[in-house]
């Protein structure tokens, strides 16, 4: 079986658990893992199915999960995030999925995510594009004034939040709108089909933007850290937008968030 139709597999097992879980967490259910992150059972259950489908058709394949931690093995790296959203999922919120990235060497060559509640599915292939529900994808025409785009609150580090706002100011004055929708791995993909026009975020995890980058880039857009490199999964911080856009939102996060992050 293709390294893309296991993955499409493990996410859609982990999104009937997520689905079975939603609206019905009960507070011991919840434990604070960090400071604003928590993690669930759902997590947990879902990593444990995704693992469980790769190790049975990939078993020497290395594993870098969120829950469960690093699983060493060959020169394939799949990048599992079970439930990206946690605080929308755990508040009722239907707005999160499940994303999975593979990685072969240094080059990222497969990409799933799965948003359960709104039975949407994302798949992208290195060289073979992006395509939601089946159907290929490509980003945005619209001009950086005319775009909507998708950010994330450095929640993770509430002490960026005065190196951020003037980011988000100038941003917000330049485009047609901004959107927080509270899950990373979703904003990538809305960003590959074209709903929004780019986003951007600090200190996320590989796991969160793996899958979304590949997608990206198989639209025919441009991903870079804050500084126009491509250690966005060693530094968490990201800029993905359409070709028309990706120039101008990359001067102004470069300029306020590129000599410190």
């Amino acid at each position: 079986m293709e390294i893309v139709d296991v993955a499409v597999k493990a996410a859609e097992r982990a999104s009937e658990i997520l689905k079975k879980y939603h609206n019905e967490l009960k507070s011991f259910e919840v434990e604070l893992k960090a400071k604003n992150d928590y993690v669930t059972k759902a997590d947990t259950e879902a990593e444990k199915a995704i693992i469980e489908e790769i190790k049975a058709y990939f078993p020497d394949h290395s594993i870098v999960a969120e829950e469960s931690g690093i699983f060493t093995g060959n020169s394939y790296r799949w990048f599992i995030d079970p439930l990206d959203g946690t605080k929308n999922f755990i508040h009722g919120l239907p707005f999160f999925c499940v994303s999975i990235g593979v990685m072969y060497k240094d080059e990222l060559v497969a990409g799933v995510i799965k948003i359960p509640f709104f039975d949407e599915i994302f798949t992208a292939e290195k060289g073979c594009g992006t395509f939601r529900n089946g159907e290929k994808v490509k980003v945005s025409e619209r001009s950086f004034n005319e775009g909507l785009f998708a950010t994330g609150f450095p929640f993770r580090g509430k002490d960026m939040l005065d190196d951020y706002l003037p980011c988000f100011k100038e941003v917000f004055l330049n485009v047609s709108g901004i959107r927080r929708c509270g899950a990373a791995a979703i904003d990538l993909a809305y960003t590959a089909c074209g709903i929004f026009d780019g986003f951007w975020e600090l200190s996320l995890k590989p796991w969160d933007i793996a899958a979304g980058v590949l997608m990206i880039e198989e639209a025919g857009g441009i991903v870079s850290d804050f500084k126009g490199g491509k250690e966005y999964l060693e530094s968490g911080n990201i800029i993905g937008a359409s070709a028309k856009s990706y120039q101008q939102l990359f001067a102004i996060v470069n300029k306020h968030l590129g000599s410190k992050y």
